[in-house]
């Protein structure tokens, strides 16, 4: 088995879910008492994001490189950077190390795929939602993404940050992330990509009348793939 290395705490409410679909995921593939290998490093949350609200992405990469040089220092075969938002500085975080990092992007672009589907809306943070480097990554797999209106990305940023990430669950924001679900459903999306490893916590597939793709379950299930490829 390999050994898979997290880089994660942002938030740590989202890495807590890796660590437990690792595991539970390890365990019905091989049965028994069975678990992930897998070392985690977990950054201050809070450093990361003063930095990505000052624009200061550079900052940000070179905290997450030296983090991710650690992983590979304590034996993690691949890298996983257990949020999508950070995946805007991926490319010098994969170029800091010798193992391969698993994009998330594209592990979700691989699934959206693999259901036959093309045009897909995206929830996220406000950096992932209106920034290229995650949609044009999608849109690289052949996928066309929609994203919602200004007032839906208000929404669906403020719910990550001020309820999500502190371990906030609250019934009307599932409700208003509903809503905009729907419209991006009435706008032509034929599945939903849920673009923040947090929103996994509050969005159910019942609550979205397309498939959802949970990009939190999804990496966790290539990166277990990948771990147990050799057995």
């Amino acid at each position: 088995m390999k050994t898979i290395g997290l880089l994660g705490g942002m938030s740590w409410e989202s890495t807590a879910e890796y660590y437990r679909l690792l595991n539970q995921l390890t365990r019905e593939r091989l049965g028994g008492l069975h678990s992930a290998k897998c070392v985690l490093y977990s950054v201050d949350f809070a450093e990361i994001e003063q930095l990505q609200v000052a624009g200061r992405w550079d900052e940000a990469a070179g905290i997450l490189a030296e983090a991710a040089t650690s992983l590979e220092a304590a034996g993690a075969d691949m890298l996983l950077l257990c949020t999508n938002t950070m995946h805007k500085v991926a490319d010098p975080v994969a170029a800091s190390v010798g193992i391969p990092l698993l994009h998330l992007a594209d592990t979700t672009a691989d699934a959206v795929r693999a259901e036959g589907l093309r045009r897909v809306g995206l929830l996220g943070t406000a950096f992932t939602m209106e920034q290229d480097f995650y949609r044009g990554r999608l849109e690289s797999h052949a996928l066309d993404v929609l994203v919602p209106d200004a007032t839906g990305r208000d929404t669906v940023h403020r719910v990550i940050y001020e309820e999500l990430c502190r371990g906030i669950v609250r019934e009307e924001s599932r409700q208003a992330y509903t809503t905009v679900i729907r419209d991006l459903v009435a706008a032509g999306a034929e599945g939903i990509v849920l673009g923040c490893t947090e929103i996994e916590l509050l969005v159910r597939p019942q609550d979205s009348p397309v498939p959802v793709f949970p990009t939190t379950r999804l990496h966790a299930e290539a990166a277990v793939s990948r771990a147990l490829a050799d057995l």
